[in-house]
């Protein structure tokens, strides 16, 4: 490991980003309470709010909205922060109604695990398989099984075992990388943070044991640096009256003074010439640091553009071919103009076909679907009005992924995620559509 790749894993490595997924009343928001609840992280007054006839409600740690009180379900996505003295946790409790399955995207969309909960009664179901799908397309390295309510069927392990080998055979077929199976009583407490008693036939981890464990991969040999421009400094002051800096988060890699870079999607290389980090200068900085590029030669660099390393330049296109979770209650059809928007630029883009949708029931895809509902999982050819410099979603979750957006009234439509890297196509003649739209 070189001392960058050492600087950096010290300094991001101890915080771990997860998702929780699963069924209506599986149990999660028992769980994350259960959690907080047992390492600690709860304040007095917070148990104190949420207990009742002398014991706590631990589901209500995390559903504050009116409505999910009412129902008792989640209904949006629900952060919540804790920390261990081996680990900092960023928790998204996300919804498991069918109708908000749109949500998990938007929780797992960051994620390094996911852990995803069975009722052990009722075993894999339709939402389970949907979850690890889109975890499956997300990339989310770690799956957790939570094999839940385990005290309901008498903590039987043949009821464990018959689950974890299901589910693990379907995510395996997904294309999941790694799946742990543990099973657990939320409500009672059983292998969350304490191991069972009732168990002794499970010889694994607690949920937090592994949460605390699973290796966090922040590895920048394996990044291809990017940077989104999103603001152009222009201070304009006597100190420094040339001074032009281009602002951003990096999205992934590092960047070095001195090193060539390339300004997308107008081709146009140059190199570093300074790196302002928090009102200093610096020799390197790294994702995800928010950061100012100071370049050699002047060129015309604006909000959207992306700057990368002239050795990794991607290429740029003007049709996308992507896999996509809908999230609008207004179905997705060909045809359908809509604006695309990629890192920091957004430019408009027409549905030029949907080739298939995700049957989750056997992983078949059912061809030319014609639209996609609310929550359906498809893939779908995209023109773009400008080409874009995208990079393919397995190599980076942040330049390889896009938000489709409403034009007429800014509703998000669509989360996209390139399925392979795409290559530019051969000069066309543009198409102008009669309402002036340039594709």
């Amino acid at each position: 490991m070189t001392a960058l790749e050492t600087r950096v894993a010290t300094t991001t490595a101890d915080t771990l980003r997860l998702a929780t997924a699963g069924s209506v009343d599986d149990g999660k928001s028992t769980l994350v309470g259960r959690l907080l609840h047992d390492s600690k992280s709860v304040l007095a007054d917070q148990l104190e709010s949420v207990t009742r006839h002398g014991t706590p409600d631990l589901a209500l740690l995390t559903d504050g909205l009116r409505a999910e009180r009412e129902q008792g379900i989640t209904i949006d996505v629900a952060y919540r922060y804790f920390a261990t003295p081996r680990r900092r946790f960023i928790l998204a409790d996300t919804p498991g109604h069918v109708q908000y399955t749109r949500n998990m995207v938007t929780g797992a969309s960051t994620a390094e695990l996911t852990v995803i909960l069975v009722d052990a009664r009722n075993g894999v179901v339709e939402q389970t398989r949907r979850h690890a799908a889109i975890a499956a397309l997300l990339r989310v390295p770690h799956v957790v099984l939570a094999v839940n309510k385990m005290d309901l069927v008498g903590y039987a392990e043949s009821v464990f075992a018959a689950i974890a080998e299901e589910f693990t055979a379907y995510a395996t077929e997904l294309g999941v990388p790694e799946v742990t199976a543990i099973p657990i009583s939320a409500l009672e407490g059983d292998n969350v943070v304490e191991p069972s008693a009732h168990m002794d036939w499970y010889g694994g981890p607690t949920v937090l044991e592994h949460l605390e464990t699973v290796p966090v991969a922040h590895d920048l040999a394996h990044c291809q640096a990017r940077l989104p421009v999103q603001y152009v400094i222009r201070p304009q002051s006597a100190e420094h009256p040339d001074y032009r800096g281009y602002a951003g988060q990096i999205a992934a890699g590092a960047f070095r003074v001195g090193e060539s870079v390339t300004v997308l999607p107008s081709g146009r290389a140059t190199r570093i010439a300074g790196i302002d980090l928090l009102g200093r200068s610096v020799d390197v900085a790294w994702t995800p640091q928010s950061v100012t590029l100071l370049l050699e030669d002047d060129i015309d660099i604006s909000r959207g553009d992306l700057i990368v390393p002239s050795k990794d330049a991607p290429p740029t296109t003007q049709d996308i071919e992507a896999t996509v979770c809908h999230v609008a209650d207004e179905p997705l059809r060909v045809g359908h103009r809509v604006l695309l928007k990629h890192g920091t630029r957004t430019v408009k883009a027409i549905v030029k076909d949907i080739p298939s949708r995700l049957t989750l029931d056997d992983l078949s895809p059912h061809p030319h679907p014609g639209q996609l509902a609310a929550n359906d999982i498809g893939r779908v050819k995209i023109r773009t009005a400008e080409p874009l410099p995208v990079d393919s979603y397995a190599d980076s979750r942040r330049t390889g992924s896009f938000l489709l957006i409403d034009p007429a009234d800014g509703t998000t439509l669509t989360a996209g995620m390139v399925g392979a890297s795409c290559t530019a196509p051969e000069p066309v003649r543009n198409e102008t559509t009669d309402d002036g739209w340039d594709l």
